[in-house]
């Protein structure tokens, strides 16, 4: 199944380029990974690539179930309404292709470490011994 599992990771989208670049950069660790062959970004709206646009590429590339991931923390109407909408308008324009979309980040203990390592770095900034945020840089700890 793995060739054929094609997993779509989508934000909302953004006006500023830093954040869509976030995502990129969220999905290229995820990719590396290596637990899936095909994995693309989306934007739900104001950026490319879209939903649409990412469900196309998965089906170049063979997918013939997709997965939607989105990069959301908790669930909301975007979740519940918004994505499963746009994933249906892109699998229509290829029969035989199933999509599921699948649940929010949500509250996960990897969450709390997070947090924590986002809390330590603050602070040791405001006392001088660490750099400004990145919070793109995957590794942002104390």
């Amino acid at each position: 199944m793995a060739g054929s599992l094609g997993v779509i990771v989508i934000d909302h989208g953004s006006r500023r380029r830093e954040s869509n670049a976030a995502l990129l950069e969220a999905v290229k660790l995820f990719e590396r990974m290596g637990r899936y062959d095909i994995v693309e970004p989306a934007h739900m709206e104001l950026a490319e690539p879209s939903l649409q646009t990412a469900f196309d590429r998965c089906a170049a590339r063979g997918a013939k179930l997709v997965v939607v991931q989105p990069y959301f923390l908790l669930p909301g109407k975007h979740w519940r309404d918004d994505i499963p909408r746009l994933a249906q308008a892109a699998a229509h324009r290829h029969p035989g292709i199933s999509f599921l979309v699948a649940a929010p980040l949500g509250v996960h203990p990897l969450m709390s470490e997070i947090m924590h390592e986002r809390i330590s770095h603050c602070l040791a900034h405001a006392q001088g011994v660490a750099g400004e945020a990145n919070t793109t840089d995957g590794a942002n700890g104390a």
